[in-house]
Parts: C-alpha cells; sequence; structure tokens
C-alpha cells in the first residue's frame, strides 16, 4: 500500500422539503471554524435520524454543500451559513459535493486475507494430468519387468 488515499469527487443537486425538524442535519465549517484544513466550506457533520435529509437518503454526514437555492456558500463565517439554511425556505435546492474514497494501490493488488487470483481448478488440472501420467509410465514400466 502506497499511504495515499484517493477520493473520487462527485457533485449532485439534492432538493429537501423542510419538514417538523427542519432540513434534518447539522453542519459544521465555515471561515471563523474551519472543519478541514485549509478549506473554509460548509460540510455536513450529522444526518439526524427520520429528517428530511435522512428520509431523502442521498446526503451524507461528511457531505460538502457548495450551495443553498443557488447562492455560494464560499468565504461564509459559520453563523452566516447557519442563517442562510434557517431562512431558506420550505422547499430547499442544495448542490452537494460527494467524497467516495476508492482503492488505491496496483490493479490486481489484493490485502491479506482476499482470495488470489488463480482459481483451484486451474492448479489441479494440472497435478491430476501430471500424476495420471506418472501412473501410467509406472503401470506400464512395471509390466516390463
Amino acid at each position: 500500500m502506497n499511504g495515499r488515499v484517493d477520493y473520487l469527487v462527485t457533485e449532485e443537486e439534492i432538493n429537501l422539503t423542510r419538514g417538523p425538524s427542519g432540513l434534518g442535519f447539522n453542519i459544521v465549517g465555515g471561515t471563523d471554524q474551519q472543519y478541514v484544513s485549509n478549506d473554509s466550506g460548509i460540510y455536513v457533520s450529522r444526518i439526524k435520524e427520520n429528517g428530511a435529509a435522512a428520509l431523502d437518503g442521498r446526503l451524507q454526514e461528511g457531505d460538502k454543500i457548495l450551495s443553498v437555492n443557488g447562492q455560494d456558500l464560499k468565504n461564509l463565517l459559520h453563523q452566516d451559513a447557519v442563517d442562510l439554511f434557517r431562512n431558506a425556505g420550505y422547499a430547499v435546492s442544495l448542490r452537494v459535493q460527494h467524497r467516495l474514497q476508492v482503492q488505491n494501490g496496483p490493479i490486481g493488488h489484493r490485502g491479506e486475507g482476499e482470495p488470489g487470483g488463480i482459481p483451484i481448478a486451474m492448479v489441479l488440472l494440472p497435478v491430476f494430468a501430471l500424476t495420471m501420467v506418472a501412473a501410467w509410465a509406472f503401470m506400464r514400466y512395471r509390466q516390463q519387468l
């Protein structure tokens, strides 16, 4: 393993309808309290059970929220971002960035405990064939004695 973690970054538009408990998630980040080093973006810290986000199922903890109803969240104080969400209305459109961790390392790399790439039949078939040839040769040689 090379020690590097690779991510696949995708963006998605998620439309939520505000429920009794709001949009159903908590946020962290902002220019005054960075959640990720050298990134003042707004991130989802918690999805509330049975909230609008949980029922929709697409928003995940750790997602970066890029915009709310088309308004960019860059360079906002945390409280300004909170206020923006609170005043976003009943139907809220979120532009979200998902980061999915992907396998790194060379193709065909297998971790400990993972099966190898050669099927057992590919090993046993030649061994069986050689055993049969050896047995036939032995029996034929034995008859000549």
